[in-house]
């Protein structure tokens, strides 16, 4: 399918043509075992599996399922990539890849501005199994060059970040790494293949929470990492041995949704942008983080790498802890929760949901007085009507005070 563009490739790619009982869509096929008709059977499959053949068939449903087969194949074509494995959630993709790519001795390099549980499984978990993390600032000159170590393994970033949507130099991390012999891996959960495909750009191996705006409708947990097949060999056998395979339900749900996504996008591009530029504009607002606009600090590197600035816009209240909470409050149509990706709104106040201490949330990285808002595919006019109606409360109640 990779002669067709990507909202083609993202309705029919990786689907079987002539699929069971002719139906239109891939079936849920819910077993989780397979058969054989004899001995004779297993033992060819198990001659044909030892000789390296790959897509021999479905033997047991925590190695491979065919509804998650096709999935994968539709990933794989979307991204660019040889192969994609499908993971119970985007955390179980990114810890199973880190835990089979790295040894005790390793060192990984990890951009700081990125999800908190990444974060922590790098600190915590790696570390007491003796591999070393160093946390690098994006946007930085040269900190990929000065983090690296004759015993750098790989470097794993996320694009746009999460909150703050800083937008790495992938050209950068690939011609730190490709000489070295080190491994290039992506987050790019926030971006899509929509609007950025990394793989392209020569990274590795990417990742995404599916959960979020590959599957678009907030139904269903998976995450998939996508690279060379020689890459995700001891990661496709780390998953059989850990567990974290995904679901034949999950996985139609995500063929389903993938096939509305460069038109989910597209709105969702919009709508960030419009929403981006209305609040920047607002005095009741400190500043709006948004690679959309030309104040962010990596506009022009968004603009050169990116189709489209994505859907998240995270901006500061001119106010305080409560404040912040209170303007959350007050607007009505997103809900309030913490995730994102989906065609309904959501809205956080990230340290809120972090932690109760400040010393922590400030540890981390988070303002008390920052909003990420996760825009859906509502009109713009609307969420510009709701988001004024709540600064505008706000700055009242303030003045009342």
């Amino acid at each position: 399918m990779t002669d067709y563009q990507l909202s083609t490739q993202a309705v029919h790619a990786g689907e079987e043509r002539r699929k069971p009982y002719g139906a239109v869509t891939t079936p849920i096929v819910q077993t989780s075992t397979y058969t054989f008709q004899d001995t004779g059977e297993i033992l060819d499959f198990m001659r044909r599996k030892a000789g390296g053949a790959t897509s021999v068939r479905d033997e047991y449903g925590r190695y491979s399922n065919p509804t998650q087969t096709a999935a994968e194949r539709k990933l794989a074509s979307l991204e660019g990539g040889e192969q994609a494995l499908l993971f119970a959630s985007g955390m179980s993709a990114i810890t199973t890849t880190l835990a089979a790519l790295l040894s005790a001795g390793d060192h990984l390099v990890l951009v700081s501005d990125c999800y908190h549980r990444t974060r922590e499984f790098a600190l915590s978990f790696l570390g007491r199994w003796g591999i070393e993390t160093t946390l690098v600032c994006p946007g930085q000159p040269g900190v990929f060059e000065e983090a690296v170590r004759p015993n750098t393994r790989l470097i794993f970033g996320e694009t746009p970040t999460n909150p703050y949507l800083r937008v790495l130099d992938l050209a950068e991390m690939v011609r730190v790494a490709r000489p070295r012999g080190i491994l290039t891996m992506v987050d790019s959960t926030f971006a899509t293949p929509v609007n950025l495909r990394p793989l392209s750009m020569g990274i590795d191996l990417v990742v995404h929470s599916a959960t979020k705006y590959l599957a678009g409708h907030n139904d269903l947990l998976a995450g998939v990492v996508i690279g060379a097949r020689r890459l995700l060999a001891p990661v496709e056998h780390a998953r059989g041995v850990m567990g974290g395979v995904s679901n034949a339900n999950d996985a139609y749900l995500l063929i389903r949704g993938l096939k509305t996504l460069e038109l989910r996008i597209g709105r969702q591009n919009e709508n960030g942008m419009r929403v981006a530029q209305f609040l920047e504009a607002q005095p009741a607002v400190r500043r709006v983080h948004y690679p959309g606009l030309p104040s962010h600090p990596d506009h022009g590197l968004a603009r050169e790498l990116l189709t489209g600035y994505g859907g998240v816009v995270s901006f500061e209240i001119d106010g305080a802890f409560e404040e912040t909470g209170r303007f959350v409050d007050l607007l009505r149509l997103p809900y309030i929760g913490p995730t994102l990706g989906g065609v309904e709104s959501i809205v956080e106040q990230p340290a809120a949901l972090f932690s109760l201490d400040p010393a922590e949330r400030n540890e981390a990285g988070l303002v008390d007085n920052l909003v990420r808002y996760a825009l859906g595919i509502e009109n713009a006019e609307d969420l510009i009507a709701d988001l004024h109606q709540a600064l505008t409360q706000l700055q009242v109640g303030e003045a009342s005070r």
